[in-house]
């Protein structure tokens, strides 16, 4: 009877043990199937801004103070007033989500090659959130008003020497995640224009691929 008894007990004990492998398993597939379905979902909602293309039709960019230009595919704009330092970039965004423009930082050093990820903490709010559809063409736009703001010296002086320049972009996708820092760099063309090309991307909530 005894050993009847030992059989039973070492039986529900193995059944118990197979039991709970199986739910362990079930769980770590599910939990694999939620991340794999959250990385897709996240990714179809993910921007990515680049230069736009020198085909692509030219934009109105209007300023709060109603100055406005005609800026064309692959190009940036530098202007300097009295007071006012216009910036604009025409942009595309390559990615698969709605891309929203938060904020901006200028940099009068262009090509760095050792260039670190900059604290977003410290950027300039944009005045309006600024919006790119998926696959489609758009731009960036400020302004820095007033000779007595930090970058105005810096940016005057790289404007007016014609001297390359970057501005960091930073945006996100339409539920405020997926934060990307990029870095366009803005080249002379000629005596007036002005083109730009992207530096660098860094990601500001998840790792960066490299």
């Amino acid at each position: 009877m005894a050993d009847l008894v030992s059989i039973s007990q070492f039986a529900t004990a193995a059944g118990t043990l197979v039991l709970a492998g199986a739910t362990f398993a079930a769980v770590r597939s599910a939990n694999t199937a939620a991340r794999t379905a959250e990385r897709s979902l996240m990714a179809g909602l993910r921007p990515l801004l680049i230069p736009s293309r020198t085909v692509d039709p030219p934009m109105k960019v209007l300023w709060s103070d109603s100055h406005f230009i005609r800026l064309d595919g692959g190009r940036a704009h530098a202007e300097v007033t009295d007071d006012v330092i216009y910036l604009a970039l025409a942009i595309r965004n390559a990615g698969t989500g709605m891309a929203v423009l938060h904020a901006w930082y200028p940099r009068c050093t262009a090509f760095e090659r050792d260039a670190v990820q900059p604290d977003p903490d410290g950027f300039r709010r944009l005045m309006i959130d600024l919006y790119i559809a998926p696959g489609e063409p758009g731009f960036w736009e400020s302004a820095i008003r007033g000779h007595d703001d930090p970058n105005w010296r810096d940016m005057l002086s790289a404007i007016k020497a014609r001297q390359a320049f970057a501005i960091d972009v930073l945006y996100g996708d339409m539920e405020g995640g997926q934060r990307v820092i990029s870095r366009f760099v803005v080249v002379p063309a000629g005596d007036d224009n002005w083109y730009t090309q992207t530096g660098r991307h860094w990601n500001v909530d998840r790792p960066d691929p490299r």
